[in-house]
């Protein structure tokens, strides 16, 4: 796990969805963002939300969240994100990218469910990350400018 430096750093949490053991995409997503300047808490493979909950809470400053899956479960492994939110936990956006459904013919729909729970972009592929982030600091930054 990658320890974040200090509260001035372009913070983020990574990990990957509780049941999914993908590896190798979770470690390339973070030498990405390093490379970028980005300081990742990379929570690994299999991490229940409740762990990026807490994540969030240790590091309230961080940027956001950024969760992988792999296998297709995102909607079952994020289930709980609406009773965290209503909770005051994850008030960071909450990021979902990779392989979104289950079996090879995708809907619309499977896109809609995680936005329904509260996930706030959904990513295809990671080469959009770091431009999204971006914006999204660029955004906090003239929200908080301008009061």
């Amino acid at each position: 796990m990658n320890t974040p430096a200090g509260p001035a750093d372009r913070l983020v949490i990574l990990g990957v969805a509780e049941s999914d053991a993908h590896a190798v995409a979770n470690q390339l997503i973070t030498m990405q963002l390093q490379s970028h300047g980005f300081t990742v808490l990379n929570l690994g493979v299999c991490t229940p939300l409740s762990d990026f909950a807490d994540a969030h809470d240790r590091h309230p400053h961080a940027e956001a969240v950024l969760i992988g899956s792999l296998n297709g479960h995102a909607h079952q492994d994020l289930r709980t994100l609406p009773e965290l939110r209503a909770a005051g936990r994850l008030r960071c956006p909450v990021i979902v990218g990779g392989n979104l459904s289950v079996g090879s013919r995708k809907a619309g729909t499977d896109r809609q469910r995680l936005l329904d729970l509260g996930v706030d972009h959904l990513l295809a592929d990671a080469g959009g990350l770091v431009l999204l982030l971006d914006m999204l600091h660029a955004a906090r930054a003239a929200e908080l400018q301008h009061g």
